[in-house]
């Protein structure tokens, strides 16, 4: 098969999984979302049968083209990079979870997009590591998003997400996760009840685990490093 290590580093993510969800305290699931960013379809026939069916892609255009190439699989996909307004109307209705929702207008247009009758589950992404370069709403600024949210009938906000500095410090990569998880249980005080924490990738999944994630996107410790 293609991708023969996979079960393998898949097993090893499990493991680091268990042990940073008991240093943490932690006993619920944890879901692994397996990012396919700039690799074939290939790769999603092999999360697939290494037991993944969460896959995350970065790219509404390449995400696009591989549900047309795997339609007939049983796949949830998940679109986990930045979404354009302009591409909301590509992605309404095709993606078991948009991760990346960051601004009221970008919400009302995916609403606006969406079927009578049917709602997309989105989680609101907030920029906990306090660079200027990364996307997500200001942390002080969630409370008002959610309230914007909670009128959109065919979004359903299951959660927050977030990315950690790029950077080998554990302290820092704890900080923003541990934030993020605040920012959800304050929510959860204030009327806006959410399941969902998406964060944590290869370089800091432990970290996140530990802080009580319960979704991480994973690529290059799946798949090795991706091509250009």
């Amino acid at each position: 098969m293609d991708f023969p290590g996979l079960p393998a580093r898949l097993l090893g993510v499990r493991e680091t999984v268990a042990r940073s969800q008991a240093a943490g305290g932690w006993r619920h699931p944890v879901r692994i979302v397996a990012v396919t960013k700039t690799h074939g379809p290939d790769a999603v026939r092999a999360a697939l049968a290494a037991g993944i069916r969460d896959i995350g892609e970065n790219r509404v255009q390449e995400a696009l083209q591989k549900q047309e190439v795997l339609s007939d699989l049983p796949v949830d996909w998940h679109l986990v990079g930045t979404l354009q307004r302009n591409k909301a109307r590509h992605v309404a209705g095709r993606f078991a979870l948009v991760h990346s929702i960051d601004r009221g207008d970008l919400a009302a247009e995916l609403d606006r997009r969406m079927l009578p009758g049917t709602r997309q589950p989105v989680l609101v992404q907030v920029n906990c590591s306090g660079e200027p370069q990364k996307g997500g709403i200001a942390p002080e600024s969630l409370p008002d998003l959610l309230d914007q949210l909670r009128a959109l009938e065919r979004l359903q906000v299951r959660g927050l997400m977030t990315m950690s500095a790029l950077t080998e410090d554990t302290r820092e990569q704890h900080r923003a996760f541990s934030l993020l998880r605040e920012l959800r249980d304050a929510a959860g005080r204030s009327g806006h009840p959410l399941d969902e924490l998406s964060m944590g990738m290869s370089g800091d999944y432990p970290a996140a685990v530990e802080e009580g994630a319960t979704m991480i996107r994973l690529g290059t410790v799946l798949f090795g490093e991706r091509h250009t």
